[in-house]
């Protein structure tokens, strides 16, 4: 695949509310800025099971350094969310609270032979934080995620809770590949009463 310039790169939508302009902080490094804003969620924040709502509100707050390769922002990112127990189904609400660092190096720096595959860089003068918190939070969330820790699940014969069920909950079950001997015992069980 052809390596195209820099130029190339998706532009970044300065309505986004993931974007932050970051022109009032300068290239001076040594300068800081901190911010505290609330985002909508974006859609698919989230695995299989649990995930923040989208359009749910996300807390962020950050910290932006200017350093001599770019911009490195601190953060942490908090909200709310909803799924469903991975073993009985039952819905679920909680919230997550994740930190994040990256570096955003200037458009201008690190050209040609030194420059990484995988470094987030500034368009213009423009951040999006979106995938490095979409990264964070959905590196948090659990693949299995749990209504209380001791939850005992559904029935695998019924599909009953085995949280509301009888504590003497179960099921006589036959194997199948000794069935056709249950019924000819019983059967003969029949026969001998009758």
């Amino acid at each position: 695949m052809p390596h195209g310039s820099r130029n190339d790169l998706t532009r970044i939508d300065p309505r986004d509310p993931f974007v932050i302009d970051t022109r009032t902080l300068g290239r001076r490094p040594g300068s800081m800025r901190k911010d505290s804003y609330t985002v909508p969620a974006p859609a698919d924040l989230g695995v299989e099971m649990v995930g923040v709502p989208e359009g749910a509100d996300v807390e962020l707050d950050i910290r932006l350094e200017a350093v001599l390769e770019g911009v490195l922002i601190t953060g942490t990112a908090r909200a709310a969310l909803s799924g469903e127990c991975a073993r009985c189904l039952d819905p679920l609400t909680s919230s997550i609270e994740v930190e994040f660092q990256e570096l955003y190096v200037y458009d201008d720096t690190r050209s040609g032979e030194n420059a990484e595959d995988d470094e987030r860089r500034l368009e213009g003068d423009l951040i999006d934080l979106e995938p490095v918190v979409r990264d964070a939070m959905v590196l948090a969330l659990p693949l299995s995620p749990l209504c209380r820790d001791d939850c005992p699940g559904l029935c695998s014969d019924c599909g009953v809770r085995l949280a509301d069920a009888e504590p003497d909950h179960h099921h006589d079950a036959v194997d199948p590949r000794w069935a056709a001997l249950q019924g000819m015992l019983d059967q003969r069980q029949e026969d001998q009463e009758g």
